[in-house]
């Protein structure tokens, strides 16, 4: 087999000696595209002794005008092909920014777009159940609570809103500074969200306590609670990272200078047992940092990015940049997308670049699928991709939108894939794989 140091984009960084991977060596391998068609209760939600878990049934009541069932043999637009998606919902006017799946049925889906609107709506058949009315600036954040009783949506100028599914009535909402990311605690009916200003907030809802912690003079870019829910990383404008203690209020570890970002976060993971956090900037770097240490432990910079052509100092990072990245949760791999359109497979025990895999638009998002090797992403051409991260070859893609997808989610069960583009419009893909 070919040596992989060559084109690992590793740094000379100490290996991880606390944590022990299971090596598997594979080819490197370039793949150019036809362009053809933790369970127990934490002690922040323990503190919550208001908070109500009951689990409640969602009403299936809606206007069947905001769907629309696609046929398979294509669509009129600017990305002309086959139309692979069973349901179309349709209701947005402009483009949809975000979506995200109530994580206990997978059934319900949220959507937010320029049209200043978010939408609650069936996956099934895009019945719509309800719209969360009120935004007067585009959605560009929304999600379900951890039990899916609750739905939020989150506007640019700063306004939060907060829904009971089953009543599909208002129940909290704030007014903020400009935000930049909303995320709830994954096992309490807890909002975070992070601001233009440098703050990161936290409100318990629907009563609307409140904690702020505050950062840098500079836009909390991102931010992501661990999954103990005890604590939440978030990066900045100014490319430092700090890791929050949520009960304490305070910093438990800050990164910054050669330890932080040459330039403005744009996403941040953690693996499934939150011991490692992964972030990304337009600085074109992957950073891996132990969450027990706040130390860097990997960077991450592909041959690809760090030798384009025809590039001064000053243009690099605004010709490319880490736009998503994440842990894989059955083998030592991550991935990590970015703008020029290159996905890069890392091997997190030998730190060096496993695949890299090319598309001819750049990359907007990538999930894991859970339980697997496969990685899927989404890109600006508008197509779905699914990757085999062991061997980096394409597996299947999937078409219909006619313009870039902004977004997108994946059910539980790797069964569904829902997208939203710039075309104003959300798809619902039936996954099929034949290795499964």
């Amino acid at each position: 087999m070919e040596s992989e140091s060559e084109s690992g984009a590793a740094a000379d960084t100490p290996p991880l000696e606390t944590l022990s991977f299971h090596g598997d060596e594979e080819i490197i391998e370039v793949v150019e595209l036809d362009p053809g068609p933790p369970d127990p209760a934490d002690d922040l939600a323990q503190e919550m002794e208001d908070v109500d878990f009951e689990e409640e049934e969602e009403e299936e009541e809606g206007n069947e005008e905001s769907w629309v069932l696609e046929p398979q043999e294509g669509v009129v637009g600017s990305m002309e092909g086959p139309d692979d998606s069973e349901v179309t919902f349709a209701l947005h006017s402009a483009s949809v920014f975000c979506v995200s799946l109530d994580p206990k049925t997978n059934t319900l889906a949220v959507t937010g777009g320029e049209d200043d609107k978010a939408f609650v709506w069936r996956l099934s058949d895009g019945e719509l159940l309800f719209e969360c009315a009120g935004h007067k600036d585009s959605v560009t954040c929304a999600g379900f609570s951890h039990d899916s009783t609750l739905v939020a949506t989150g506007d640019m100028s700063g306004l939060l809103k907060v829904w009971q599914v089953d009543t599909k009535e208002e129940v909290w909402s704030f007014e903020a500074g400009d935000l930049e990311w909303m995320e709830w605690h994954p096992r309490a009916p807890v909002l975070l969200a992070g601001t233009a200003d440098g703050n990161t907030w936290m409100w318990k809802v629907p009563n609307g306590d409140c904690k702020t912690f505050q950062g840098p003079t500079c836009p909390a870019t991102c931010g992501r609670v661990l999954p103990d829910g005890k604590r939440a990383v978030v990066g900045y404008e100014d490319g430092t990272i700090r890791i929050w203690d949520l009960k304490q209020g305070n910093p438990i570890h800050v990164l910054k200078g050669t330890e932080g970002h040459q330039g403005p976060l744009t996403c941040v993971a953690t693996n499934q047992d939150g011991s490692l956090i992964l972030t990304g900037s337009v600085d074109c770097q992957a950073k891996l940092v132990s969450a027990t240490t706040g130390k860097v432990v990997g960077v991450f910079r592909p041959e690809t990015v760090a030798s384009q052509p025809n590039l001064g100092e000053g243009e690099e990072s605004e010709s490319n940049s880490v736009e998503s990245l994440g842990f894989c949760s059955v083998m030592p791999l991550a991935a990590v997308g970015y703008l020029d359109g290159t996905l890069a497979i890392y091997d997190l025990s030998t730190q060096t670049l496993r695949h890299q895999c090319q598309h001819q638009s750049g990359i907007v998002q990538l999930l894991w699928e859970a339980g697997t090797a496969v990685v899927y992403t989404c890109s600006l051409d508008g197509i779905v991709r699914l990757w085999d991260a062991r061997t980096g070859r394409l597996l299947t893609d999937y078409r219909g939108h006619t313009a870039e997808i902004l977004d997108f989610a994946l059910s539980k069960d790797a069964s569904l894939v829902v997208t939203t583009s710039g075309d104003h419009k959300a798809k619902v893909f039936c996954v099929q794989r034949p290795d499964r």
